[in-house]
């Protein structure tokens, strides 16, 4: 399981268009404010299967505290079964007290780190990549709650689409898990 944390800014991330010679496109946004939604997201592997998944969570003109990642930790734990081992980096949210104490209490969740400032090792870049400059590129929602109900459509839409999900794993230079067992 790989776990990752983007915002997304309420002004577009202006990409290029297409128009008429002499019809130049406007892409509104009022160029001020810095509202956002905030995006965390996880990409796990079935050891059996091989088979991913995603599971995301938004909290609108928020961001995720150590608390937030817990309840997200929280929630991966209801619906994922055995061991969950969760890659992330070393954000100042995935650190401090209230993580060590949920992991006190949670044997079943294992965590490793990735190496500094390595986003082209996790997948879950790809996701932000796609969505951002992807799915939002010029798009100008009216408030958050629109930008939040936009962002959820695009990723359930992701979550449900296995080779788009795959296509994305496969963007980072992280190696997909090979099912095999190590002989010793």
């Amino acid at each position: 399981m790989l776990i990752d944390e983007t915002g997304l800014f309420l002004n577009p991330l202006v990409r290029r268009s297409w128009s008429l010679i002499g019809q130049t496109p406007v892409v509104g946004g009022d160029g001020g404010h810095r509202q956002e939604v905030s995006v965390i997201g996880a990409v796990s592997v079935s050891p059996v299967a091989q088979r991913l998944g995603f599971y995301f969570a938004t909290a609108v003109n928020g961001y995720f505290s150590a608390e937030k990642v817990v309840g997200f930790l929280r929630d991966l734990l209801k619906h994922l079964r055995g061991t969950v081992v969760v890659v992330w980096d070393g954000g100042p949210n995935h650190n401090g007290p209230v993580i060590r104490e949920f992991l006190k209490r949670n044997k079943r969740l294992r965590l490793e780190r990735l190496p500094a400032y390595a986003p082209d090792l996790n997948p879950v870049e790809a996701v932000w990549n796609w969505l951002k400059w992807g799915r939002l590129a010029n798009f100008v929602p009216d408030d958050l709650r629109e930008l939040d109900d936009w962002v959820v459509e695009c990723l359930i839409e992701l979550k449900h689409d296995p080779e788009l999900l795959r296509a994305l794993w496969e963007r980072s230079d992280l190696p997909f898990p090979d099912p095999t067992p190590v002989k010793e």
